[in-house]
C-alpha cells in the first residue's frame, strides 16, 4: 500500500512539538520547490542551497506561533526564502561595491592617520551605545544596519511588526546620531 504523506498542518503541529522527521518531511515536501525559488533569484546553486537552508532554519526557528493559513506551507517557506535570498543579494552587491572599482579593480583606500584614530574612536563609541541598547533594540539594530534586512525581513526574523522595527530603529539612529555629533 503506498504510503500518503501527512497534511502539511498535521506536520507543522508535529514538528513543532519536537518531531524532527515531520519537518525533514516537510523539508522532502519542499525542499526542491525552495531551492527553485532560490536560485531564480540568486542565479548561483551555491548561494540558493545557502538560502535553503537559512530557509528551513527559520521556518524550523518560528514554527511555534505558526498558522498554517492554507493546505499547503510552501506559500510561507517562499516568503522565507525570497527574504533571505534578496537580503543575500543585497549584502553580495554591497560586499561587491566596497571591495571593487567599476572597472573590477581593488579600490584602495588612503586615510590619514587622524582620521582612522577618530573613526575607531567613534565606532566604539556606537559599538558601547549599540551594546547597551535593550535586547530588541540590539537586534533590529544589527539586522537592518549591520546585515542589511528590510524592515518587513527583519520584523519577520524577530516576530514582531514592520512598524516596531521601523519605529525603534528611527529612535536608536536618532540616539546614534547625538554620539557622532558628541564626537565632532
Amino acid at each position: 500500500m503506498p504510503h500518503t504523506r501527512a497534511s502539511d498542518a498535521d506536520l507543522i503541529a508535529r514538528a513543532t512539538a519536537g518531531s524532527d522527521s515531520a519537518f525533514r518531511e516537510l523539508y522532502r515536501a519542499y525542499g526542491e520547490a525552495v531551492y527553485r525559488i532560490a536560485f531564480a533569484i540568486t542565479r548561483q546553486a551555491s548561494d540558493a542551497e545557502d538560502v535553503v537552508q537559512e530557509t528551513f532554519v527559520t521556518a524550523w526557528r518560528k514554527l511555534h506561533g505558526f498558522e498554517l493559513e492554507s493546505t499547503s506551507a510552501l506559500p510561507w517557506l517562499a516568503t522565507i526564502c525570497r527574504f533571505h535570498a534578496a537580503n543575500r543579494m543585497r549584502r553580495q552587491k554591497r560586499e561587491r561595491e566596497h571591495t571593487t572599482a567599476s572597472d573590477g579593480e581593488k579600490v584602495l583606500l588612503s586615510i590619514d592617520v587622524e582620521q582612522q584614530i577618530i573613526s575607531a574612536d567613534l565606532a566604539d563609541r556606537i559599538a558601547r551605545e549599540v551594546q547597551g541598547l535593550p535586547d530588541l533594540d540590539r537586534r533590529i539594530f544589527v539586522l537592518c544596519v549591520s546585515e542589511g534586512y528590510a524592515y518587513v525581513a527583519a520584523a519577520e526574523e524577530l516576530g514582531v511588526t514592520h512598524g516596531v522595527v521601523r519605529n525603534r530603529l528611527s529612535r536608536i539612529r536618532t540616539k546614534l546620531r547625538t554620539v557622532v555629533k558628541e564626537t565632532n
